[in-house]
């Protein structure tokens, strides 16, 4: 019993990794049949962008599974490593959206043309709008704690107030 929480993670990854096994290869098996069989031009600028586009996959479909695919001892099967969680936030999450971006962009290869590769420009960009983000959001945290915006943190607050902080402020009325 103290071990579900590892057996839940590790049958999830398994469940996880396994069908991404699938859908990849069953998306590169369409794209290259299609390319095979449709295409009349297979030349090998084709190939190479092929190969270039498909590489951060691949490197991620191999990545997860070193890191995510769960180890069982061979003589009890007992389990010994669940893996890493496959839905944790932060770099998984975005190596799943490139992944899942990438396939997408073979399916539209195989049913557009080669054109559709330039789709994939998508995946960088948004990795530098990220990071920019993520920059800016630290640098106006970190400017907080520094007191650098503690003038603008002043004049907060409803009209009414600050027509009282011009005049002067609330004054105390004793009878």
């Amino acid at each position: 019993m103290a071990q579900k929480s590892q057996k839940q993670l590790a049958a999830r990854n398994k469940e996880q990794l396994n069908r991404a096994l699938l859908i990849t290869l069953g998306i590169h098996c369409f794209f290259l049949l299609s390319k095979f069989l449709f295409s009349k031009t297979w030349s090998g600028r084709s190939i190479t962008v092929y190969i270039l586009c498909s590489l951060p996959s691949w490197v991620i479909q191999f990545w997860f599974e070193r890191i995510a695919r769960p180890t069982y001892d061979r003589e009890t099967g007992q389990l010994r490593r669940a893996g890493e969680d496959l839905e944790a936030q932060g770099l998984t999450e975005w190596m799943w959206d490139v992944l899942y971006w990438t396939q997408g962009c073979l399916v539209m290869v195989a049913a557009v043309g080669d054109g559709a590769w330039w789709i994939w420009l998508v995946v960088p960009l948004y990795s530098v709008y990220l990071t920019y983000t993520t920059f800016i959001g630290a640098k106006q945290s970190m400017a907080g704690l520094s007191g650098a915006g503690m003038d603008e943190g002043i004049s907060t607050g409803s009209k009414r107030q600050q027509k009282l902080e011009k005049r002067g402020g609330q004054k105390m009325q004793y009878r």
